[in-house]
């Protein structure tokens, strides 16, 4: 049919042809991704290389360790949830050789009489307090702590051996640090999992971030530690051995964490691995089979998880490749690549969904007989059929690793909830885009932080996380 003849209909038929077969394009080249991921687990899983680590139960959590530790806590408006934390950290962890120090601002009072109520009676808890008003971003807050580790270490005349990060709403786990001394003697960087706790009141948007960890701490991580590639940081449960703190702070004028970065953490991993140091993703396993990790509740209401995944994207895909760029082996190119992602996954992913609304609009239209449908070309029918089978397949594989960790309930959940982390992805995907727009602008890095206002160790029975 000429050009000239074509109706609306058949303009805006074609038009979703031609978009339909871009974001099966882009869904295929996705899914190759991830069944590369996959096949390389799989073999992992038949070598026995992802197999976790076995350590002991409470009387190995109870060992001394080899060295003083340094816990950095970074806290601003945190005076519901650091009184818990502190509180479970030093029963978890009753060794001397802990420091824990917490970094509270100037002004923030409550949070500063919350931790010195925690620390009263205990002198293993250090309030270092940041000389400006807060927030101003959680990379300056560490750096101060840092600096107070080092007046500390030259009073004391004792250096510590490894520095661990955690925040403020971190249920850590009592093997942890244990696991972490043992391990931070053969790497610069240790990172363990985290859990990401289910919530009643919440299954849904808080429920999706236990689906993501769950899959990404047994699998892609996995994967990422034995190809020997860097290991970013998650910030919580991170260990990094004090001479390379030393050394990332000799190169940046003093301060080993990057204070212009929205995702130090992650940028952490990245920055060790580009001097030469190395990093391992740690899975451990009590004998009771219960996985050395940290555990925490995250956002559960749909504005406070979209800002969070929104610094997340702008700092890791966006402020990430201008930081960062792009170096390193075939490898850590391509885990970079799946790093940066985000924004063009939710761009893809909004396509998609416009689509499927699309796709039924025009099946009723063509049922009412007002226009004939436009048959896919061949190269699209494969591109579906082959989507299919990898959205199933993906599906499958999201339930069944939350399932391993939550549960057959949390498992089925799962499924569904993959609408929920498209949506969340979608909506940060374009707020991160409006966010890095801004910062080239010149808008100042702030601690865009969450709000926390319940503890796990207060919500959960001891046998959910003992």
């Amino acid at each position: 049919m000429p050009v000239a003849q074509f109706t609306s209909a058949e303009w805006l038929a074609l038009l979703q042809h031609e978009l339909l077969l871009l974001a099966a394009v882009f869904f295929a080249i996705g899914l190759i991704d991830e069944l590369a991921i996959d096949i390389t687990y799989a073999w992992l899983r038949l070598t026995g290389r992802a197999k976790p680590a076995e350590v002991g139960s409470r009387g190995y959590a109870l060992q001394d360790l080899s060295g003083m530790a340094a816990v950095f806590i970074p806290a601003w408006e945190e005076d519901t949830v650091i009184g818990p934390t502190l509180a479970h950290a030093l029963a978890s962890w009753p060794q001397d050789d802990v420091r824990i120090y917490v970094g509270c601002y100037r002004n923030d009072p409550a949070t500063i009489a919350s931790v010195s109520v925690a620390a009263r009676g205990d002198d293993r808890i250090r309030v270092v307090i940041v000389g400006a008003d807060g927030p101003t971003s959680k990379a300056h807050c560490l750096n101060r702590l840092y600096q107070a580790l080092c007046d500390d270490e030259t009073r004391l005349r004792a250096k510590a051996h490894m520095v661990v990060l955690h925040d403020a709403e971190d249920m850590v786990d009592e093997a942890a640090l244990v696991t972490l001394d043992r391990a931070i003697w053969h790497d610069d960087f240790v990172q363990l999992p985290v859990m990401a706790l289910p919530q009643s009141d919440s299954p849904w948007i808080a429920g999706h971030y236990s689906d993501e960890f769950a899959e990404s701490h047994a699998k892609a991580m996995v994967v990422r530690d034995a190809l020997g590639v860097s290991v970013p940081g998650a910030g919580v449960g991170s260990a990094i051995r004090r001479p390379m703190l030393d050394r990332l702070a000799r190169l940046h004028a003093g301060e080993p964490f990057a204070s212009a970065s929205l995702t130090e953490d992650y940028e952490l991993g990245q920055r060790i691995c580009a001097l030469g140091g190395t990093g391992r993703f740690l899975r451990a396993r009590t004998h009771d089979g219960r996985l050395v990790a940290t555990r925490a509740f995250f956002p559960s209401d749909l504005s406070a998880a979209v800002r969070q995944k929104t610094r997340w994207t702008h700092g890791i895909a966006l402020q990430g490749w201008d930081r960062l760029g792009w170096r390193g082996t075939l490898a850590e190119r391509w885990m970079t690549l799946r790093d940066r992602r985000g924004p063009l996954a939710a761009l893809v992913l909004a396509i998609a969904y416009i689509l499927v609304l699309s796709a039924i609009l025009s099946q009723v239209s063509a049922t009412a007989g007002f226009v004939a449908p436009l048959e896919p070309s061949p190269m699209l029918r494969g591109l579906l059929v082959f989507t299919m089978f990898g959205l199933v397949w993906r599906l499958l594989a999201r339930g069944l690793f939350t399932g391993r960790e939550y549960g057959v309930k949390q498992g089925l959940m799962a499924v569904p909830r993959v609408l929920v982390s498209n949506v969340i992805a979608i909506m940060s995907g374009r707020r991160a885009l409006a966010a890095y727009w801004r910062s080239l602008r010149g808008a100042p890095v702030v601690w865009d932080k969450t709000a926390h206002h319940d503890h796990p160790s207060l919500a959960l029975p001891k046998a959910a996380y003992a």
